[in-house]
């Protein structure tokens, strides 16, 4: 069992807003990957050697469970539908980290994998129901943490890939409203992943968006932008992948502000080592000071 993460206060953009710091939750193994893959950690599978899972080459959930499959003693294969050249040539971030924690990667579709009794298999990003083991306890450190400081009303916001951390907050905190932005797809495809995991709507976290479009990985300058910003301000490092689109959604709402703010810290800062490089050379006229 993790130790709870603790909550601090900060200021950003004016705004006063509760930061719940799952970054700290382990050095190797953190964020909403450490809460939803903590079941796995948790309960014994006598019978299990190996866990193969896929995604992208970069994925946070990648490294988290090469972690895991260390932990526990695993062997770890991942499949990923294609691969940059460049980067097979020079690991670094996520892939570089789950090589090093004895991941082999396999560049074809998981189909391939052989289906047998010794073998686990968990849905990219985590997008299963036994994610819902950890992140009750994330949900219940919340309450404990409501009740000690006399929270009564909160509002809480997270970014969302599978939304599946955003979607188990809300079904375990009755007295809070969880809110969420689509990274990954788009509102549809978010609604989407809601309803595989819990057909009752009254679990679901509200959707935020923001008027235009925005595509998954790619490099936008405001994005850029509100990650020094936060940086700056509050001296806290964010996953550059989903938290700027978040934190620029968030401000863009900020009636949410009105309550009392939490929001969720996700990890995956290990992979801002391939991220950053990209966003200084292509916006290297941004001023960092």
């Amino acid at each position: 069992m993790f130790p709870s993460s603790p909550i601090e206060e900060y200021v950003f953009e004016g705004h006063s807003f509760y930061l719940k710091r799952d970054d700290l939750l382990h050095l190797d193994f953190s964020g909403n990957k450490a809460r939803k893959f903590h079941y796995f950690l948790q309960n014994k599978f006598p019978h299990i050697t190996k866990l193969i899972s896929y995604g992208s080459a970069q994925s946070n959930a990648m490294y988290s469970l090469s972690v895991l499959s260390k932990m526990r003693g695993w062997k770890f294969e991942y499949f990923v539908e294609h691969m940059a050249e460049y980067l097979r040539e020079n690991p670094h971030g996520n892939y570089a980290g789950a090589l090093a924690n004895g991941m082999k990667l396999t560049i074809g579709s998981i189909e391939s994998a052989n289906n047998e009794d010794n073998i686990l298999t968990i849905e990219e990003g985590g997008r299963q129901k036994e994610s819902e083991y950890g992140i009750k306890v994330l949900a219940q450190e919340i309450v404990e943490w409501q009740i000690k400081n006399s929270v009564d009303e909160l509002n809480i916001f997270l970014p969302s890939g599978t939304g599946t951390t955003a979607l188990y907050l809300q079904k375990h905190l009755s007295n809070c409203s969880v809110y969420t932005c689509p990274c990954v797809g788009d509102e549809h495809y978010l609604k989407k992943q809601f309803i595989e995991l819990e057909e009752n709507l009254n679990y679901h976290p509200t959707i935020l968006t923001l008027d235009k479009k925005h595509h998954f990985g790619k490099l936008y300058p405001e994005n850029y932008k509100i990650w020094l910003k936060l940086q700056q301000q509050i001296g806290v490092e964010f996953d550059l992948l989903y938290d700027p689109l978040g934190w620029r959604v968030l401000l863009a709402h900020s009636e949410l502000f009105s309550k009392p703010l939490l929001y969720i810290h996700q990890g995956g800062v290990l992979g801002n080592e391939s991220m950053l490089p990209r966003y200084e050379r292509k916006y290297k006229d941004i001023n960092k000071d």
